[in-house]
């Protein structure tokens, strides 16, 4: 296992997270208190101090059951929680991104926690009611209070974010160290304008539905559907989703890996930071994921991946990667030019070359 630094806080937080969405049974698909002991020991013992969480997964068992397996370890890791979504039906102030909503949920997280501080508080999501102002001050002021360490954003536009950042920067406000949202070989939509506003601006990316529900696995080639299926595959390659699984299937069998392996290994390569959210119900399931840390594909082979899921990014990216355009931006030596600010893992120039 590698760590990573979570954006420009120095915190160090291993290359891939632990999921627990399906820590709890209230929701009719998760494992008991038993089960996510052992998958906790498992992530653990492979190196991995990155725990994510949410207030109302399973109706906030999660966080309860996250609390119970962290009491005399609690240090060992990075605990990360989210605050956005409706707690209470029928109370309108228990959902929203409001002073109020934010200081009730931070409250009710901590003590199910069975702790004092949250290493990072994510926004769940965008709460167009809530000015990007109050927002950011009052994340400011638990972080002034002690009682988060840093904070995150999920699911936003990238202006937004970039805009909620900048104002933070300019108020001496806590700005967002990490950026949560769903990403994998079969949605690279956000390869338009999330990911590189994260590149542009330091910002770790904390990949949701890494294997697409699923059908990143290739067990989905013969027909049927994943557990989530109330979230659509987007299809925004130029070919079909079916065509890139079997490219991940092709490459897992000739390197003796699983799909699962490369799929999540696609995304610990990809350029800037990406660090895959693992979502589990069975140790093997969770154990076979880990084993994506240990996978090196090769130039040939992320290429391949690449060319199979590329994303059509739309006006004005793909105008702007076009050879003919780049040549006239940056000049007919472009070639030569290599900004390391912005390398990728494949060690070409991600910001000029169009292939990218």
């Amino acid at each position: 296992m590698r760590y990573q630094i979570l954006g420009r806080s120095g915190v160090r937080v291993s290359e891939v997270a632990l999921g627990t969405l399906t820590f709890g049974e209230d929701w009719g698909f998760g494992v008991d208190r038993t089960t996510s002991a052992r998958l906790l020991d498992v992530y653990a013992e492979a190196g991995g101090n990155f725990i994510d969480t949410a207030n109302f997964y399973t109706d906030g068992d999660s966080e309860r059951i996250v609390g119970e397996l962290l009491r005399g370890r609690r240090d060992q890791f990075v605990l990360a929680t989210k605050f956005t979504v409706e707690t209470r039906t029928g109370d309108p102030n228990s959902a929203g991104n409001h002073r109020k909503s934010l200081t009730g949920s931070l409250e009710a997280s901590l003590r199910r926690l069975g702790t004092d501080h949250i290493d990072l508080l994510w926004v769940h999501a965008r709460d167009t009611l809530t000015p990007v102002p109050e927002l950011m001050r009052v994340l400011d002021d638990q972080v002034r209070l002690g009682k988060v360490g840093h904070v995150g954003v999920s699911n936003w536009p990238a202006w937004e974010i970039a805009q909620a950042n900048t104002l933070a920067e300019l108020r001496d406000w806590s700005p967002f160290v990490g950026l949560q949202t769903r990403y994998n070989l079969l949605e690279r939509s956000v390869e338009r304008e999330l990911i590189p506003m994260a590149n542009g601006l330091g910002i770790p990316v904390f990949a949701w539905g890494a294997l697409a529900e699923g059908r990143l696995t290739g067990k989905y080639l013969d027909g049927g559907q994943g557990r989530l299926t109330t979230i659509e595959p987007e299809e925004h390659s130029k070919v079909g989703s079916d065509e890139v699984v079997r490219e991940v299937v092709k490459i897992a069998e000739e390197g003796g890996w699983t799909p699962a392996q490369v799929a999540l290994a696609w995304l610990i390569a990809r350029p800037g930071v990406v660090v895959p959210i693992l979502g589990a119900t069975r140790e093997s399931q969770l154990a076979d994921n880990l084993g994506a840390t240990a996978v090196r594909l090769d130039d040939a082979q992320l290429a391949r991946l690449d060319d199979a899921s590329r994303p059509v990014l739309g006006f004005p990216q793909d105008m702007l990667r076009q050879e003919v355009t780049i040549a006239k931006v940056y000049g007919d030596r472009w070639r030569d030019i290599v900004d390391r600010r912005t390398v990728g893992a494949r060690g070409i120039n991600d910001g000029l070359h169009p292939a990218r």
